[in-house]
């Protein structure tokens, strides 16, 4: 995988971070609560310790990129659906 575009998710993520409210941002990480829920009681608990090890990853592998880039994926989603879309705000 190509580290430029996890680079533009990372941008595009925290552009939408920077637009969202307080409130737009709780409701985000209340979603994303759930859904890590739904993962865990369908296939276990993940290791908070391995989340942050591969934050602090040096040379991610591919498997790394992929996951990083998937997570990047699951949090632009949700924010542009409790924010309305990228140039808009939902009411």
């Amino acid at each position: 995988m190509d580290t430029s575009a996890l680079e533009q998710t990372y941008e595009l993520a925290d552009m939408l971070i920077k637009k969202a409210t307080k409130d737009q941002l709780a409701e985000c990480a209340r979603l994303l609560a759930l859904n890590l829920a739904h993962h865990q009681i369908n296939h276990g608990e993940i290791a908070v310790e391995e989340t942050l090890s591969l934050l602090r990853v040096s040379e991610p592998n591919e498997e790394h990129l992929n996951m990083l880039m998937e997570g990047m994926l699951n949090l632009i989603g949700v924010l542009v659906n409790v924010c309305g879309g990228l140039g808009q705000v939902k009411h």
